[in-house]
C-alpha cells in the first residue's frame, strides 16, 4: 500500500498520477490518502454566490511551458475543458499590469515598442537595461538573490520596480532573499557561462534546444494556438480539486479526512508505520508526503533529527487575503489584471488583483487584496485580527483607486505559513534532503510546493515527475 500525506493539490495530483501509472501498468496498488482537515484542496478555496466569486487562494493559471501544458492535459482528462475561461493576448488583464509608486498607479510596458519609450516610474527607456547587461562584467557565483542579480545585470530601477514587486505577487517574498534560480535560472546560467544575459540569449539561438517532449491534449494545443495568457475556471478554481477528489474516490482510493498523522516510523526500505493521532498505526510500503516541509519535519524528528532540521530550514510566510465586492454597476477600476506595490514603498499591502476583470461571471467590482507575506509580522504583529486587516485593506483600496462606494460583501482570511520561500541555497538544500532520503533507503517521496516550485503547475508537475521516477526505479 502507498500512503499519501495531505489532501491539497500536491496530494490529489500524486493520487491521480499513481492511478494513471497503476492502470497503464496493470498493477493492483492500494492507495490511501490522509488529510488532517475536513477539506481537500489545500489553499485553493472558492466562495461562489450568484453575484461574485471570492478566490481565497490562487485564481488564475498560466498555460506556459511543459509544466503549464501538463496541467491542461490533466484538466482535459478530468473532463473540465468546458469550464475553462481563457484570457488571450488582447484582453485587458493580459495587457494591463500596474505598479503603485509615489502614490500613483503606473502601467508597465507590455510591448516591444514600450521598451524604447520612457515610462514612469523608470527614469530611462527600458532599452538602457539591455545596454547595462552588455556592459556589465561577469560575476562568478554559485547562487545569488534575484534582486542582486537583476540590479547587477539590468540596473537598480528594474530590480526595485519590476522584479521586487513581481516576487511579492508570485510568492509574497523579498527579492533580496529569494534565489535567482527560483525564476531566472537560465538567465543566471547565461551570466555564469557566457558572461551576460544578452550574450547567453544570442548564443542560445544557435544551439539545438533539448526541450522535454510532451504529448499535447486538444485543450493544450488550443492554448498554444490561441496564445492564452492565463486562464481561470468558471465557477471557481476549487472545481479542480473537487473533481480530482471525486476521481480518486471513484477509483477506490481510501480517502480519509480529519486524519492527522503524528509520526512516521521507518522500519526498513519497504515498510513505514504511519501513526495517526488517534493511536491507529497504518503500515505502508511507501509514503508520498505533500504536506509542508515544516509539518513533515515534526513527523520524522524522532528517528531522523538531521532530516527534520533540513526540512525545518525551508522558511514560509503568512499572507492576509481580503476579498471585496462592490455591487454598483458603475465602473470603479481601469480594466487590468491588477497592481503590485514594490517593497520600497513600505506599504501594508503587496498588491491587488482585479478579479472582476480576470474571472468570468462577476457582477459589480470584485477585488482581492494581498497583505503581509515576508513582512506580515513586521507590519501587523502576531495577533492581528481579521477585522483590522479588513479595515487596512479597505482604507488602502479607497485611497489608491479613489473608490467612494461602500463594500457590499467581504471575506478575510489569514493563510498561516502558506507559501515556502526559495531563499538563496534552496535547491542545494532540497538536494541534501533527497540525498539523505536516498542514502538512508527511506521509503518516502517528497512532492509539492516546499520543494519543486510554488505555483499550481509546479505542484502538479512535481507529483507527476516523482511518481514516474519511482515507477521507473
Amino acid at each position: 500500500m502507498a500512503a499519501i500525506l495531505g489532501g491539497g493539490l500536491g496530494g490529489l495530483s500524486t493520487g491521480y498520477y499513481l492511478l494513471k501509472n497503476n492502470i497503464s501498468n496493470n498493477n493492483n496498488l492500494k492507495l490511501l490518502l490522509l488529510e488532517a482537515t475536513d477539506y481537500c484542496g489545500g489553499w485553493i478555496k472558492s466562495i461562489k454566490t450568484k453575484d461574485y466569486i471570492f478566490e481565497q487562494g490562487p485564481r488564475t493559471i498560466r498555460p506556459r511551458g511543459t509544466v503549464g501544458l501538463n496541467t491542461l492535459n490533466m484538466i482535459q482528462d478530468l473532463g473540465l475543458s468546458e469550464h475553462i475561461s481563457a484570457i488571450k493576448p488582447d484582453h485587458p488583464a493580459a495587457k494591463n499590469r500596474m505598479i503603485y509608486v509615489n502614490n500613483t498607479l503606473h502601467l508597465l510596458p507590455s510591448s516591444l515598442k514600450g521598451i524604447f519609450q520612457k515610462s514612469e516610474p523608470f527614469s530611462k527607456p527600458l532599452i538602457y537595461a539591455v545596454l547595462n547587461d552588455l556592459l556589465s562584467p561577469q560575476k562568478e557565483l554559485k547562487d545569488d538573490s534575484i534582486y542582486n542579480f537583476v540590479e547587477r545585470r539590468f540596473g537598480k530601477e528594474i530590480a526595485d520596480y519590476a522584479v521586487a514587486p513581481m516576487i511579492c505577487g508570485i510568492c509574497a517574498g523579498d527579492a533580496k532573499e529569494i534565489s535567482v534560480k527560483f525564476l531566472m535560472r537560465s538567465l543566471f546560467e547565461y551570466e555564469q557561462n557566457d558572461g551576460g544575459v544578452i550574450k547567453g540569449v544570442l548564443k542560445s539561438l544557435f544551439k539545438t534546444k533539448n526541450q522535454e517532449e510532451i504529448v499535447l491534449s486538444e485543450l493544450a494545443k488550443r492554448a498554444v494556438e490561441e496564445k492564452w495568457n492565463v486562464y481561470s475556471i468558471k465557477g471557481g478554481l476549487e472545481i479542480i480539486p473537487t473533481v480530482m477528489k471525486q476521481y480518486l474516490k471513484e477509483n477506490n482510493v481510501d480517502l480519509q479526512l480529519n486524519s492527522k498523522v503524528e509520526e512516521l516510523e521507518f522500519i526498513d526500505s519497504s515498510l513505514v508505520n504511519v501513526k495517526k493521532g488517534n493511536g491507529e498505526v497504518l503500515p505502508a510500503n511507501h509514503v508520498y508526503s505533500s504536506i509542508p516541509s515544516h509539518a513533515l519535519a515534526k513527523l520524522v524528528s524522532k528517528q531522523h533529527p538531521e532530516l527534520s532540521k533540513l526540512l525545518s530550514d525551508i522558511p514560509f510566510v503568512t499572507v492576509g487575503i481580503v476579498n471585496l465586492y462592490f455591487s454598483t454597476q458603475k465602473p470603479l477600476i481601469t480594466p487590468a489584471f491588477g497592481f503590485l506595490v514594490p517593497p520600497i514603498e513600505n506599504s501594508p499591502i503587496l498588491g491587488v488583483v482585479f478579479d472582476s476583470c480576470c474571472i468570468p461571471d462577476q457582477k459589480g467590482t470584485v477585488l482581492t487584496v494581498m497583505l503581509g507575506g515576508r513582512w506580515f509580522i513586521e507590519k501587523f504583529g502576531s495577533d492581528i485580527t481579521k477585522e483590522k486587516l479588513l479595515e487596512i485593506a479597505v482604507k488602502e483600496i479607497k485611497t489608491i483607486l479613489k473608490i467612494d462606494e461602500s463594500v457590499a460583501a467581504h471575506h478575510v482570511n489569514i493563510l498561516h505559513k502558506c507559501i515556502p520561500q526559495y531563499v538563496i541555497g534552496h535547491y542545494e538544500r532540497v538536494g541534501e534532503i533527497r540525498e539523505y532520503i536516498s542514502c538512508n533507503n527511506l521509503p518516502i517521496s517528497l512532492v509539492g510546493s516546499s520543494y519543486d516550485g510554488v505555483g499550481i503547475n509546479d505542484v502538479i508537475y512535481s507529483a507527476k515527475t516523482q511518481v514516474e521516477e519511482d515507477v521507473n526505479k
